[in-house]
């Protein structure tokens, strides 16, 4: 008898299977985190990205938005990849459509 038999139980092996268990046995569970991992993650971001699609399709001159970076400007023009933006009076930038994060109510950007 050892010092640690009194502090920690010691552990004893059951019978053994032999190692052939259920092949299946494991399958619900796989299904079952894959079904939460889809409903938590995938279709939320999903709805995102088409939500910040329209967005960026949507997009127009006079439009106030926030960009990426927090830097909030009204546009003055849009091209295909690239939109610019007034950040301040005579201050343009020239920013990816990609980088524009929100469009903002009316009135919101004080330029």
């Amino acid at each position: 008898m050892n010092i640690l038999d009194l502090v920690i139980s010691p552990a004893f092996a059951e019978g053994t299977t032999g190692g052939a268990g259920d092949p299946l046995g494991g399958l619900p569970f796989l299904i079952i985190m894959f079904v939460l991992m889809y409903f938590l993650l995938i279709r939320p971001q999903q709805k995102r990205a088409k939500e910040h699609k329209t967005l960026l399709a949507a997009m127009k001159q006079g439009d106030e938005v926030v960009t990426n970076g927090g830097i909030i400007g009204t546009v003055t023009s849009v091209e295909d990849s690239f939109a610019t933006l007034e950040i301040a009076q005579g201050i343009v930038v020239k920013v990816q459509k990609q980088g524009i994060n929100q469009k903002l109510p009316k009135g919101s950007a004080k330029i």
